[in-house]
């Protein structure tokens, strides 16, 4: 059977994908569920001038983060934390601090975004990627000082 998905299913396809599927998996799962459509003429249709403003939208937001991008890759943001001897933390910075400190600089950064491989327990300067967009990644540097 042929059918429209109407979200993201793993292992077979993303929204607005036409995919071939068993009767049975269709019938029994993917329609009642309201995870896909079946596809008819008309539906193909619709489902082509959705994928088409869907796209133009993902252009424009694809666009306002390059921009963002273009305006965050120089930037540093400085968080002071306490430290004992031999400049380890009392406890650690990680990636929620990390966001903060991006976002006192004007940035709209969600903790997610920042890809810290593990949280900071030394003093020292520090490159950290953050993910603005599946396609689209910033190093900002992260100094990290004594209080």
């Amino acid at each position: 059977m042929e059918i429209i998905l109407t979200t993201s299913v793993e292992g077979l396809g993303d929204r607005g994908d036409i995919v071939k599927v068993k009767d049975g998996y269709a019938r029994n799962y993917l329609l009642p569920q309201k995870m896909a459509l079946p596809a008819t003429k008309a539906m193909k249709k619709v489902m082509n001038q959705e994928n088409k403003l869907r796209d133009i939208r993902g252009d424009k937001e694809k666009r306002s983060i390059l921009e963002m991008a273009r305006k965050m890759k120089d930037i540093s943001v400085t968080i002071v934390v306490q430290a004992g001897e031999e400049d380890k933390l009392y406890g650690s910075v990680g990636d929620h601090d990390i966001a903060r400190a991006i976002a006192e600089q004007g940035f709209k950064v969600d903790h997610n975004m920042v890809k810290l491989e593990e949280h900071i327990k030394l003093l020292g300067v520090y490159t950290v990627p953050v993910q603005l967009h599946r396609e689209v990644e910033v190093q900002v540097k992260v100094w990290v000082v004594k209080e």
